[in-house]
């Protein structure tokens, strides 16, 4: 079968694997990929890399690079091992690819995704999203897809988790102000999630004019450009004074997280949940002046992937406006890869299609 396989920083090929033999274990099951998104953490691996994909055996899972890469993705069931309950062949489901030992402190307190071996289907597990065909255990299926969801909306579930994580941990409520610095993948959902979540305005920040452009369909009250606009200022300015009730940090960006914490009201939250891939300068002082809560986030909450499936099924979560662009396994690194790490390129969310759908 053809897979996308990750060797080290700016080397991922498309190749020949060896296909799954079919021999499942009790609790394992066997798919078929259809879309798979990009992921910022796949791009981090593909610019500076290895950095999660593991060059040693993996404590948990046992992988090793070369990795068949893809976290994000929906898929069709083929078969299922002899204890498997929870699903069948011919059921459409999207991945939650979090791998997790189940014995830990945190797992036992149900925070499965702070497990202390945690490994990742498509980053360090035996199979990706981006192959032809993939061997998951029962827990990775986030959920059935209902007919109201396609496949490309199951791909992004699992990104949306992340997002709305970052909304749920901020305590986004009906009528609240919110501020997003971001319009990549997480940012952009991070702005549908909160609107899902009821908020009353959602602004955005974003430097880069072309991906602006993209985000003007997600409904947010206001595009700022932060390298010509003081974000904060007009945000106080728009809210009398007072400032967003909830920020949420989606560049993993220093001067991003600073308009964040100037930007929201005394008393209010701010949530980081951009990855900062190197070190970041703060004033704690006005944090404590402004009586603020700041909020790191981790993943997503491994068993929230039914009801996020939910409201995407209802209408109301419309992930698929962040799709801008599709391409074939074949053209993965050019068309997926290299085009989002441009940093004048314009795409958000680009999808992959592992079996021929694009």
């Amino acid at each position: 079968m053809r897979a996308v396989r990750y060797y080290a920083a700016k080397d991922i090929r498309v190749e020949s694997v060896d296909e799954p033999n079919g021999d499942l274990g009790p609790h394992e099951v066997l798919v078929r990929p259809h879309w798979c998104g990009i992921c910022g953490t796949d791009l981090h691996e593909y610019t500076a890399g290895p950095i999660v994909t593991p060059v040693q055996p993996h404590a948990l899972t046992g992988a090793q690079l070369p990795q068949t890469l893809g976290h994000e993705f929906s898929a069709d069931v083929l078969a299922v091992g002899s204890e498997v309950t929870s699903t069948r062949p011919s059921d459409r489901i999207t991945i939650m690819p979090l791998a997790y030992c189940g014995e830990c402190y945190y797992c036992r307190r149900a925070l499965n995704h702070l497990c202390v071996r945690m490994g990742c289907v498509g980053l360090s597990w035996g199979w990706g999203g981006l192959a032809e065909f993939a061997v998951i255990m029962e827990y990775h299926v986030g959920a059935v897809l209902p007919d109201e969801v396609s496949y490309e909306q199951g791909a992004l579930v699992e990104p949306t988790a992340v997002a709305e994580y970052g909304v749920a941990r901020g305590g986004v409520r009906p009528g609240d102000a919110v501020l997003v610095t971001g319009a990549g993948p997480i940012g952009a959902l991070a702005v549908l999630c909160a609107q899902a979540a009821g908020a009353g305005a959602v602004y955005l920040s974003e430097p880069n004019a072309s991906r602006a452009r993209r985000a003007e369909s997600l409904g947010a009250v206001a595009i700022f450009n932060p390298r010509e606009t003081d974000v904060a200022g007009e945000i106080k300015e728009r809210t009398e004074g007072i400032g967003v009730d909830v920020s949420i940090e989606c560049s993993g960006n220093e001067r991003a997280l600073d308009t964040c914490v100037n930007a929201t009201r005394k008393h209010g939250t701010v949530v980081q949940t951009g990855l900062h891939v190197g070190q970041a300068s703060v004033t704690p002082m006005v944090w404590s002046e402004h009586d603020l809560t700041i909020v790191g986030t981790w993943c997503y909450r491994v068993f929230d992937f039914p009801r996020i499936t939910a409201q995407i099924a209802s209408g109301r979560l419309p992930v698929e406006k962040v799709i801008t662009g599709r391409t074939s396994l074949e053209r993965t690194v050019p068309e997926g890869f290299d085009t989002l790490v441009d940093p004048s390129g314009d795409q958000i969310k680009v999808l992959v299609s592992a079996n021929g759908d694009a």
